[in-house]
C-alpha cells in the first residue's frame, strides 16, 4: 500500500523577524535564507540539492520561496539579477 503525502500542517512561508538572522527573509522555522534558495534556483540547481545542503527546509520551503520570489522580486526573478549585472 502506498502511503498518501499530506501537506504540511503549516505551509511553509517566508518571514522577517529581527530576532532571525537580523530581519533578513528565511523559510519560517530555520534560518534559511530565502535569498540563499533564490540563488540556487537561478543557478538551476535542483530541488534534491537544495534539500541535500539544506536539510531543515520544510517539504514545501522552496515553494514558499518561490511564491516570495514572484511577489517581491517579480515575475522575472529567475533572470532579473542578471539583467541588473548587466546594467552597471
Amino acid at each position: 500500500m502506498v502511503a498518501l503525502k499530506k501537506p504540511p500542517a503549516v505551509p511553509a512561508e517566508v518571514v522577517s523577524d529581527p530576532t532571525v538572522m537580523s530581519g533578513e527573509p528565511v523559510v519560517r522555522g530555520t534560518r534559511v535564507p530565502a535569498e540563499t534558495i533564490v540563488a540556487y534556483l537561478r543557478a538551476e540547481r535542483t530541488n534534491v540539492e537544495i534539500f541535500e545542503d539544506y536539510p531543515t527546509l520544510p517539504i514545501d520551503g522552496i515553494d514558499a520561496v518561490i511564491q516570495w520570489a514572484e511577489r517581491i522580486i517579480g515575475p522575472n526573478w529567475r533572470t532579473s539579477h542578471k539583467q541588473k549585472d548587466s546594467s552597471r
